[in-house]
């Protein structure tokens, strides 16, 4: 098998549920990456990408009909580049470069994309077609986030917690006391706000031009998510999912609105397209049960941690089975940019997070000279 290296890598900055790229579609929105890395790669030879694919959680609204083809025909891509969506909710993203590695591991090509994007602010709200003639069963569902159209088998199985819901009951089979959290939420934001500050996130963002009704056009080119916390306003917010619970809108992700690409390469395509090698990857798939969202594989020992926009119990359940120092994970951290997207910081599954996770830390393994690096 060949080996597979992730060559190049951007994103938009994340913003928001109804922010600063709440007015751009989410088709657009999966197209400006694409288009950010044609500007910055004009040596590439974009026909030889065997494949774009995409993740996207949603595809209930302007993200329907395979958004990783609309996408790359918006980015301008050659019309002969094929595109493919995946989903796999909250990992989404990640599976998207996985399926990547795999096609190029098995010499089906020598590059490929792949990247995500999740538009909650526009997810539409859905209704059923009427089951019989003169039905008055006619609900309305919002896609923005949760069960939709439920089978009443599945309810019946395995009932439709929420993912709060489910982040609790892993709080609740680990332990997961609320102070340990809001620690790990406290430090998370810290860590992020000073990543936006000093600069290191904004290698990895292509800003995205807004245009205004009147003026000249708003550049947007930094997290909107993260912010400044304190323990104490942490440990004032109310745990709204369950009596007794210890989940709030402060140790959970947002629901927010993003897009990002990388560009993935073998040997002989980085010989034959110039780019220079990054981080080589391997891959791994594991599920966990449906009332127990957000537990991460933990059968593995890497340099650093890049734990996923799952919220401090996802972190925490893996640090649990398989300790790490704090120090491990990364200053990228899940909970402060969101689920990509979410304001209340409620959970939800989402395409771009999890590829941002990726190539991010693999800026990181360059960064603090680490030989592995583990994204979940």
């Amino acid at each position: 098998m060949n080996h597979v290296y992730i060559c190049d890598y951007i994103r938009t900055p994340i913003g928001r549920y109804g922010g600063s790229l709440s007015s751009v579609r989410a088709d657009d929105l999966a197209a400006l990456p694409l288009s950010a890395l044609k500007d910055r790669l004009p040596e590439l030879d974009w026909e030889a990408v065997v494949d774009v694919i995409y993740g996207c959680a949603n595809q209930a609204g302007e993200d329907n009909r395979s958004v990783a083809r609309m996408a790359l025909l918006l980015a301008g891509l050659p019309e002969t580049v094929s595109g493919t969506t995946i989903n796999r909710l909250c990992g989404s993203g990640m599976d998207a470069v996985l399926a990547a590695y795999r096609r190029l591991a098995l010499s089906e090509g020598d590059l490929a994309i792949a990247g995500g994007v999740e538009s909650m602010s526009r997810a539409p709200f859905v209704m059923a077609k009427a089951g019989s003639a003169f039905s008055r069963s006619a609900k309305i569902e919002d896609t923005t986030i949760g069960w939709r159209f439920v089978n009443r088998e599945m309810h019946r199985l395995y009932g439709t917690e929420s993912m709060p819901d489910t982040a609790e009951n892993v709080a609740e089979d680990f332990g997961i006391s609320r102070e340990d959290q809001d620690a790990f939420a406290l430090r998370s934001q810290t860590r992020a706000v000073a990543a936006i500050t000093s600069g290191v996130l904004a290698e990895e963002i292509a800003p995205v031009s807004l245009p205004q009704r009147k003026g000249p056009p708003v550049i947007f080119d930094t997290d909107e998510h993260p912010r400044a916390t304190t323990a104490e306003k942490l440990a004032a917010l109310r745990a709204p999912f369950r009596d007794g619970g210890s989940v709030t809108a402060g140790n959970a992700s947002g629901v927010n609105d993003g897009a990002a690409a990388l560009v993935l390469a073998t040997e002989d395509g980085i010989a034959r397209h110039g780019h220079w090698p990054g981080p080589r990857d391997r891959k791994a798939v594991r599920a966990s049960g449906p009332c127990a969202v957000g537990i991460r594989p933990d059968r593995t020992e890497r340099g650093l941690r890049q734990p996923g926009p799952g919220g401090a119990t996802a972190a925490w359940s893996a640090g649990r089975r398989r300790p790490c120092e704090p120090e491990r994970r990364r200053h990228r951290p899940g909970p402060p940019l969101g689920h990509v997207g979410r304001p209340d910081r409620r959970h939800g599954g989402t395409g771009a997070g999890p590829r941002r996770g990726a190539a991010g830390a693999g800026h990181d393994v360059h960064r603090c000279r680490s030989g592995h690096c583990l994204v979940s």
